[in-house]
């Protein structure tokens, strides 16, 4: 076909990245086209380092099929005139590593990757491994630390000396002057629509789903329902349909009071379950799709242990390098702990609350707006329960545990219970140091003789 044609093909399909901000495909390979370097090719990264609480699509697919994840990431190499590709999974993922290694294998001596490198990167656990820019940053040799937005900047290749850490690095100039090229970044469940779409055509691919949002999406359900499930549904599909197709509906004699994409998007309300799963409709419900991992809640959920759950998990994850996300963050979790626990002191309302408008501040990646966000979300539609455990009439309430899943063995998703463990400071020590990560890594590189260390381990570029 030649790239051309295969953009143009993408680009008619109207695929949007299916990592949660469903921007769309084609036009973010003709972006990345457009601010080429003139001598070395742009790299592809596969973003498989799916960790958001509520999602197992990614991982879904690595095991039943990932000879499309392989297929689709050559053909993003095709249209990008790249020669090298890499993988980006957690260092957990054993399993999911294995059938990419033997799909890469089979498919290397098949012929189909002649001229063109597949590397996998294993990352950390952590949550922001899966942001993009700390994704780039971990194949840098580097801690998962995002970087300044926007994002025009070098991809994977280094930067220069004294490029440390990401709070060192230099943004490039966003027309032109580039001798490292940018670097392009799909989620494996978006190159996993490729083969598809190029074999069958647009057309076929546009024959469901909507105009704006076409296709299918891999769902994830769990919480209260009568059982966890992942499934592959047509985008347009009603929430509560697929709440029943792959959840089974809500537990017996219970009824669905909300549910979080995650908790990267503000709280869906009962009223709102008939929306349908596309990124323009749950947008304009308020909230989002999402890598489309739906947590479930029903009538016996404590609404103020829901937003401390996420509110922990969201200030232990910040990395620090920006101040108020890790502070105000953890200010917030403290309080909403007190809170839940019906032990709160007469201002952690206040707390909450003030805190909430701040954390925001000077923040670089979307975290500390996912904090806001959710937490934010879930105080404005039950504010009666907060006001309950303030004035301590409601009792204290179990912690909700959130985290990332670790596997789906049965009915029910194996959570990383390590999670509720894990420090701010990214230890699993019994107490906290109080020092951000970003903090602990600047300190443990001013005492190495530099940063060589560091990116000694890092994929390198084809010769």
């Amino acid at each position: 076909m030649g790239p051309e044609a295969v953009l143009a093909e993408v680009e008619a399909a109207g695929l949007r990245g299916r990592g949660g901000a469903g921007f769309p495909t084609a036009l973010k390979w003709r972006t990345v086209l457009t601010h080429r370097a003139p001598e070395l090719a742009t790299p592809v990264v596969v973003n498989a380092a799916e960790g958001e609480p509520g999602t197992f699509k990614d991982r879904t697919i690595l095991r039943h099929n990932p000879y499309q994840a392989v297929e689709g990431a050559l053909i993003v190499a095709s249209a990008l005139g790249s020669d090298w590709i890499i993988f980006g999974l957690k260092g957990s993922f054993a399993r999911e590593r294995d059938r990419l290694r033997t799909a890469i294998d089979e498919i290397t001596r098949a012929g189909w990757t002649d001229g063109v490198t597949i590397d996998l990167e294993l990352g950390p656990d952590s949550y922001l491994y899966g942001e993009e820019t700390a994704l780039l940053e971990v194949i840098d040799g580097r801690e998962p630390f995002p970087r300044v937005a926007p994002p025009w900047r070098h991809g994977i290749d280094e930067l220069g000396d004294g490029a440390s850490t990401a709070s060192s690095l230099e943004l490039s100039p966003a027309e032109g002057g580039n001798e490292l090229p940018p670097t392009l970044v799909n989620n494996l469940e978006t190159v996993s629509n490729l083969p598809a779409i190029i074999a069958e055509g647009s057309d076929w691919f546009r024959s469901i789903g909507t105009e704006k949002s076409p296709g299918t999406i891999v769902v994830t359900v769990t919480g209260a329902v009568q059982h966890d499930g992942v499934n592959e549904l047509e985008l347009g599909t009603p929430l509560r349909e697929a709440i029943e197709i792959i959840g089974g509906g809500p537990r017996i004699g219970r009824h669905v009071t909300g549910v979080l994409s995650g908790v990267s998007n503000a709280l869906l309300t009962a009223d709102l379950l008939d929306t349908p799963l596309t990124y323009e409709d749950m947008a304009s419900a308020g909230a989002g799709l999402g890598s489309a991992g739906f947590l479930v809640f029903d009538d016996l959920t404590d609404w103020v242990a829901v937003a401390h759950g996420v509110s922990r998990f969201l200030a232990v994850e910040s990395c620090g390098q920006c101040l108020p996300c890790k502070e105000d963050g953890k200010a917030i979790a403290d309080a909403l702990d007190r809170l839940r626990r019906s032990a709160a002191s007469a201002d952690d309302f206040g707390v909450v609350t003030e805190r909430l408008q701040s954390v925001v501040g000077g923040a670089r990646c979307f975290l500390a707006q996912q904090h806001q966000t959710v937490v934010r979300s879930i105080l404005e539609h039950f504010p009666d329960s907060f006001r309950a455990h303030a004035d301590g009439v409601a009792d204290p309430a179990r912690a909700f545990q959130v985290a990332a899943i670790l596997d789906l063995p049965g009915q029910r998703v194996q959570i990383d219970e390590r999670q509720l463990r894990k420090q701010p400071d990214w230890t699993y020590d019994a107490t906290d140091s109080g020092r951000s990560p970003a903090d602990r890594i600047n300190e443990r590189l001013e005492e190495a003789e530099g940063p060589a260390a560091e990116v000694a381990a890092r994929p390198t570029r084809p010769q």
